[in-house]
C-alpha cells in the first residue's frame, strides 16, 4: 500500500477520486490550495485507491496521509 501525503500544508479543494477508483502513474487524485494556488497531488504509481482520509475543505500539514492506494 502506498499513502500519498500532502506535500505542503493547506486546504484540501477538490477529492478527484473515491474508494474504488483506478488510477495511474502521475494522476492527480487530489488539489490543495496554498496560497491563493492550487496544487494538484498525484499518485506515483498504478494501484486501487483504498481509503481517501480528508474531504473538500479539511487543512492538512505537510506529511498527513491523503489517499491510500494499493
Amino acid at each position: 500500500m502506498q499513502a500519498i501525503v500532502a506535500s505542503l500544508a493547506g486546504t484540501v479543494f477538490k477529492v478527484l477520486v473515491k474508494p474504488g477508483d483506478r488510477v495511474k502513474a502521475g494522476e492527480a487524485v487530489v488539489i490543495m490550495e496554498s496560497m491563493k494556488m492550487e496544487i494538484p497531488v498525484e499518485t506515483e504509481a498504478d494501484g486501487i485507491v483504498q481509503e481517501v482520509s480528508v474531504r473538500e475543505g479539511d487543512f492538512v500539514n505537510e506529511g498527513d496521509p491523503l489517499v491510500i492506494v494499493e
